[in-house]
């Protein structure tokens, strides 16, 4: 008990030097995983536009390649790759934006969490979203790692737009849902959302800001919309597959709805859990069998664990904002129970987008929503700093020290990280292989 009460009081008196302790410490984090990363192809696709931008004033038109629905729409993929290496001629240009933004993500969040939990709280989202291994694990330049930014810019803009119906909040939303479909197909996520808190009047629209944010996004996809007309491979493939192909299989939207379980548990990637080799740790084959075997046990079971913690937190949250379904009048909401229904928004928005989609989704089609996810969590948090505030320290503390040691082997030790690869080599040579000549759509995807 007297452990706890210790723990307690420092985190009280040092939130400022604890908020920008592990802020830095998130920072080197995310720098590690990136000088580490492999490249494969969603990297290449990143990168070689953004050096055809550079080099040859060769901005393309569209994004990645994607399962069955063609190459993503518009340009912002090439020139958040291409212009930081106008400004510096350095493999690292791009990738220090991305953490930048990355990092922004976070910061635009706590703009929101800092005006409706306490500071401890406020603590606790700090921990679990810049050093939970789902969000570290995505530091490597493809683009789902963008997402989370324009993620918190729809929380942020959203919650604005909650008090207040201004223009430049509502073209702020509309923009960040639009700028993610450059990215990304799970945009109609955010789109979902949008709809679904208009609805619910938890969100006042200003409508010329509505139009000047869609006349922006329209006007950033003129050059994709002439390039679909005359280039037929960015156009998609022919597939069995169809809108509304999930839905009618039903296993892939369950499955979505479980990752929205995941990302407010433990429960990580696979990527994570399964291909750690433990070869810098020692050559006795039957020591470092042992130790995976040890470290995948760990894992498994505390993120099964969590998944279960994870579902009873979300049904109590649930049930707290139900009587609210059944009305559309959401004037009196405290701006916990607003931002529950912005969770609850996010968890609807998965659906509908699981029964629209063609494929089956996998932890990165919906990492958009990681940040929504912890909501909830935080909700039940509070509740926790009002009658058990001394345990909540301890918790936070235990959770820190375990997502630094699962950060510290995935970034070394993992599917897409290896400590004997080097980012910045990995690309110069990719660069070199590929001398910049015109580059097809065919060869580049």
């Amino acid at each position: 008990m007297s452990t706890s009460v210790s723990l307690h009081q420092t985190i009280e008196k040092h939130l400022s030097s604890i908020f920008w302790l592990i802020v830095i410490i998130a920072t080197a984090l995310s720098v590690i995983y990136a000088s580490n990363q492999i490249l494969t192809g969603d990297q290449h696709q990143m990168l070689i536009k953004g050096y055809l931008g550079a080099y040859q004033d060769n901005w393309l038109s569209y994004g990645n390649a994607a399962s069955v629905v063609g190459n993503v729409p518009g340009s912002l993929s090439t020139y958040i790759v291409g212009l930081p290496l106008v400004i510096w001629n350095s493999p690292w240009a791009p990738m220090l934006l991305l953490i930048a933004l990355r990092l922004a993500s976070f910061f635009l969040f706590d703009a929101v969490i800092k005006h409706i939990f306490s500071p401890t709280v406020r603590i606790s989202f700090l921990v679990l979203y810049l050093l939970n291994p789902w969000f570290l694990f995505d530091s490597l330049i493809y683009n789902p790692a963008y997402l989370c930014f324009f993620a918190a810019l729809h929380c942020w803009s959203a919650f604005k737009m909650s008090q207040q119906k201004s223009l430049i909040y509502t073209a702020l939303n509309v923009l960040a849902i639009g700028f993610a479909m450059q990215l990304h197909y799970s945009w109609p996520i955010l789109a979902a959302m949008s709809a679904y808190l208009f609805y619910r009047r938890l969100i006042h629209v200003h409508w010329f800001g509505f139009f000047v944010g869609g006349a922006i996004v329209v006007a950033s996809l003129i050059p994709y919309l002439m390039e679909l007309q005359a280039n037929t491979a960015i156009q998609g493939q022919e597939s069995d597959r169809y809108i509304g192909w999930g839905g009618v299989h039903v296993y892939p939207v369950l499955k979505s709805v479980l990752y929205w379980l995941r990302y407010s548990s433990f429960l990580f990637s696979n990527r994570i859990i399964t291909d750690a080799e433990f070869l810098w740790l020692t050559d006795i084959t039957w020591l470092r069998l042992s130790i995976d075997y040890l470290w995948q046990a760990i894992l498994y079971v505390v993120g099964g664990l969590t998944v279960i913690v994870s579902w009873g937190i979300n049904q109590r949250v649930w049930r707290r904002i139900k009587p609210h379904w059944r009305s559309r009048e959401t004037l009196n909401l405290s701006q916990q129970d607003w931002l529950m229904h912005y969770a609850f928004s996010a968890v609807l928005g998965i659906i509908i987008s699981a029964i629209l989609s063609p494929i089956i989704f996998s932890y990165w089609h919906l990492i958009i929503t990681f940040g929504f996810a912890l909501f909830p969590v935080l909700y039940q948090a509070e509740r926790w700093q009002h009658s058990k505030p001394k345990h909540l320290a301890g918790i936070i503390c235990i959770v820190t020290s375990y997502f630094l040691v699962v950060n510290l082997v995935a970034s070394h030790d993992s599917n897409k990280y290896s400590y004997t690869d080097s980012y910045q080599q990995q690309v110069e040579f990719y660069i070199q292989q590929k001398e910049l000549t015109t580059i097809s759509p065919q060869q580049e995807n």
